[in-house]
């Protein structure tokens, strides 16, 4: 699909062979697990169970990958989306302590996944925030030295100006914190990688079938799909912004924020390892913010657009690439070839939501941006709880979360309004 001869599928997709669609769920089938959505996280959920030999099935509406695990910026990042400090006030420093091992446990368990199964996603380590204004400077430095000395997260480091363009050859940046631990990869091939990998343990995924409803029955659950039903003891909601009626519930306390990237054309190895020299994933600390990284066929991948009102402007491609020679003015006389757009599933805290909405059913939300690596080790935890070691995923479920304001009707206006403040806050 084409729009002003740019091609609107993620360039994941492009880049990769289309895969045969696997059989839609057709007459009932019985599971121990049924898991909605083939995310990274409902995919890494069905591996960790079956590994622990539960019959799982896996209900995707379209492909493995359809959604935001095959969309991304694909940035693997240490922590959550809501800053430590608002954890703490959240549920407390233990609490909040542990989220934070948690999500660098994520990090490793990202890399365990891609050796111990041979996933060829394109991993690679390194990762940096960038800061524009001394404001910010000041906020990096405030990190590096809270990570460091109360968090014991000795990977990252401060990186001045005049080494600054050693990593990124662009003048718009002043100060950056690298990671070494955190890093990027192709998001496609590894959530097929863990879909295959489910499969292998004993997994069974059905394609083209979509969740309509769920409903509690006989100490179990059962879920109806249009072509059949899936009988289970218990259920895994994982399909995050995309769920909708099936779980009104969870609708209602996340919103699916409208973000967008662009693939450029081949730049060639030595253009593209000339704007990023250590292949660096980067990503700014505005609100609204810019996001890039090169791809494994030396490509310039840049993300910068949102869309907080659920639409998606026309000239996506045209604003985004804007945003990418504001970076890289050297890219004029590069094309745009790809440009798409997905939904990021926020909280109105950006902390993650886990939870259960009855014993038998559990759901995986709210990543808030920050999915690519907390996903995997979500889907773990899950799976721990279902076999009854749910200490590390309660931490996640003490977590308070609260609708969007407005209903139905007015939630969206009201956050447009509320991020027209933070947009000011980063033009200023």
């Amino acid at each position: 699909m084409t729009h002003a001869g740019i091609d609107t599928r993620p360039w994941y997709w492009a880049a990769l062979p289309a895969l045969a669609q696997r059989p839609a769920l057709a007459g009932e089938e019985q599971a121990d697990v049924c898991v909605v959505g083939a995310g990274i996280a409902g995919c890494s959920a069905a591996l960790h169970l079956a590994q622990k030999g539960y019959r799982v099935v896996v209900l995707e509406e379209h492909q493995v990958g359809w959604g935001a695990s095959g969309r991304s910026g694909a940035q693997a990042i240490f922590g959550v989306a809501a800053a430590q400090e608002k954890l703490e006030a959240l549920v407390g420093a233990s609490d909040a302590r542990a989220i934070w091992d948690i999500s660098i446990e994520a990090l490793a368990l990202q890399r365990e996944l891609i050796i111990e199964h041979g996933i060829d996603c394109d991993y690679v380590a390194g990762q940096m925030h960038v800061a524009i204004k001394p404001r910010q400077e000041r906020e990096l430095a405030q990190w590096q030295e809270d990570l460091t000395s109360r968090y014991d997260y000795h990977s990252v480091s401060l990186v001045p100006r005049p080494a600054l363009r050693g990593y990124v050859d662009s003048e718009r940046y002043t100060l950056g914190l690298h990671d070494a631990n955190s890093g990027h990869l192709q998001p496609l091939k590894y959530v097929r990688g863990l879909a295959s990998a489910a499969e292998h343990a004993g997994a069974r995924i059905r394609e083209g079938s979509r969740a309509l409803t769920y409903a509690l029955r006989d100490g179990g659950v059962v879920v109806r799909t249009t072509q059949g039903q899936v009988r289970a003891r218990q259920l895994l909601l994982a399909g995050n912004a995309w769920l909708g009626d099936t779980a009104p519930l969870l609708a209602r306390r996340i919103m699916g924020v409208g973000t967008y990237i662009v693939a450029t054309e081949v730049l060639g190895e030595a253009r593209a390892s000339a704007l990023l020299p250590h292949n660096t994933a980067v990503t700014d600390i505005n609100w609204v913010l810019d996001y890039f990284r090169r791809s494994a066929d030396h490509r310039l991948l840049f993300g910068g657009r949102v869309s907080y009102s659920g639409l998606d402007p026309f000239n996506t491609a045209q604003a985004t690439r804007h945003r990418m020679l504001r970076v890289f003015p050297q890219l004029s006389d590069v094309r745009i070839e790809h440009a798409w757009g997905g939904y990021v599933d926020i909280t109105l805290n950006r902390a993650p939501d886990f939870g259960r909405l009855a014993p038998e059913v559990y759901y995986l939300q709210g990543f808030s941006g920050h999915g690519i690596a907390l996903t995997g080790i979500a889907g773990k935890l899950v799976a721990q709880a279902i076999s009854g070691t749910s200490e590390r995923f309660d931490v996640f479920a003490r977590i308070p979360h609260r609708e969007f304001p407005g209903g139905h009707l007015l939630r969206r206006p009201a956050l447009v309004l509320a991020m027209l403040w933070y947009r000011l806050r980063d033009l200023l």
